[in-house]
């Protein structure tokens, strides 16, 4: 057995040694041992724990994949989020303020992707084991709300009916005011017994609505999700924030980063997480590549009371950015995916908005988007961070640019 001192933890949890070396569940500071393959070191043992390693809450820990780090104390956790946005920003020439974390309750998820496959007896649901395509089932799921739950049994239910032996199916499960929307990829083709059957169990599961790769077999009733006084039901399997103490944390630090300008930009505006409540006080136009979110968007705003002007337009911002000449907005937003927004950041770098509210799941790009902004002429006045991806890895913030 070899033995290592954990120095660091990276970007995806894992401990890492002199080398490097990758061990998971262990922590910076630990003493460890075990079977070197390669990089990675397996069969690992705890020789001197970390005085952060705490006893992991959910019993499915060892074996889930579905968060990495249960075995670190929320005050150690918390910090190294912070850290790794602070560290990203620093191999960009930047610092700024860091205000304190966000962190989602235990039991808070409202949106999860469940693995699902057909069995000699029935089925099972759940999440892969770490570092496997073996499902792992989660009864005691500290992770998911109560009320998401349900998807399990649901999920199942679907798979014997929908599932071949072989396929696994994947399952988006969202929980909505209405019920439960599934979103199901990987069934079987959906032919007219099918369809049937699958229309007879949305009504005893007593299902909001259900999709089968990409097309609504059944909606009993609206799954709407509720952004400021707008109902918006978003299309099948669209995005939507993990939690609903996240999606709250982002929405007042853009409201705070962005004001109460007459007129504002949403870039990346999905179904209107962020327009439709800023329109409250401020005239939107919410830009976005997916048709249907922006129908969604629209329809919400229609039916709403007591909200300005929202406008929408459908546009490919990576081929096809704003040019800083159109950027004629008070405040512009910008959510943009993991991949980050540098054809648009360019244009933003280059026009006169006042200020910008920066949403980003990816410190790495958001700190060369930043970099950008400040080459521009910005400056980074804050940054929150916002952890709704609980024990997990991922890391989520909200930064405010200003010029002048």
């Amino acid at each position: 057995m070899n033995e290592f001192l954990i120095e660091r933890l990276g970007h995806h949890g894992d401990g890492i040694a002199s080398g490097p070396v990758f061990a998971p569940l262990t922590l910076p500071g630990e003493t460890v041992s075990g079977e070197l393959d390669g990089t990675r070191l397996n069969d690992v043992r705890i020789l001197t724990p970390s005085e952060n390693r705490v006893r992991p809450p959910c019993r499915h820990f060892k074996a889930c994949g579905g968060c990495q780090l249960q075995h670190a104390s929320d005050a150690f956790v918390a910090d190294w989020k912070i850290g790794v946005v602070r560290h990203a920003l620093g191999a960009q020439g930047l610092e700024t303020e860091m205000r304190p974390i966000a962190t989602s309750p235990a039991q808070s998820r409202r949106r999860a992707t469940l693995s699902v496959r057909r069995t000699k007896k029935g089925a099972m649901a759940g999440f892969h084991k770490r570092a496997s395509d073996v499902i792992c089932e989660i009864p005691d799921c500290t992770l998911l709300h109560p009320d998401l739950m349900k998807a399990r049994v649901a999920a199942e239910a679907l798979a014997v009916i929908g599932a071949s032996r072989k396929a696994e199916l994947s399952i988006t499960a969202t929980l909505s005011p209405m019920g439960l929307d599934l979103a199901v990829a990987g069934g079987k083709p959906l032919d007219g017994p099918l369809q049937s059957q699958l229309g007879q169990e949305v009504e005893r599961l007593k299902l909001a609505r259900l999709s089968w790769d990409g097309e609504v077999v059944a909606a009993r009733v609206p799954p709407h999700q509720q952004f400021g006084p707008a109902r918006v039901t978003p299309p099948p399997g669209a995005f939507l924030q993990a939690t609903r103490e996240g999606e709250q944390a982002l929405l007042t630090a853009v409201i705070e980063a962005v004001g109460s300008g007459k007129k504002g930009l949403d870039l990346f505006a999905g179904c209107g997480t962020f327009t439709l409540p800023l329109a409250l006080n401020s005239e939107m136009h919410a830009i976005e590549s997916e048709a249907p979110m922006l129908t969604a968007l629209d329809g919400g705003w229609r039916m709403a009371q007591g909200l300005k002007a929202v406008t929408t337009e459908t546009r490919d911002l990576f081929r096809n950015p704003v040019i800083d000449q159109d950027l004629n907005y008070d405040f512009a937003v910008i959510d943009p995916p993991r991949a980050g927004a540098e054809a648009q950041v360019a244009e933003l770098a280059a026009s006169d908005v006042p200020v910008i509210g920066f949403v980003s799941c990816n410190p790495v790009t958001f700190a060369r988007d930043a970099a950008t902004l400040v080459s521009g002429g910005y400056t980074l006045d804050w940054v929150q961070v916002v952890d709704q991806f609980r024990w997990s890895s991922h890391v989520e913030l909200v930064a405010r640019f200003s010029r002048g």
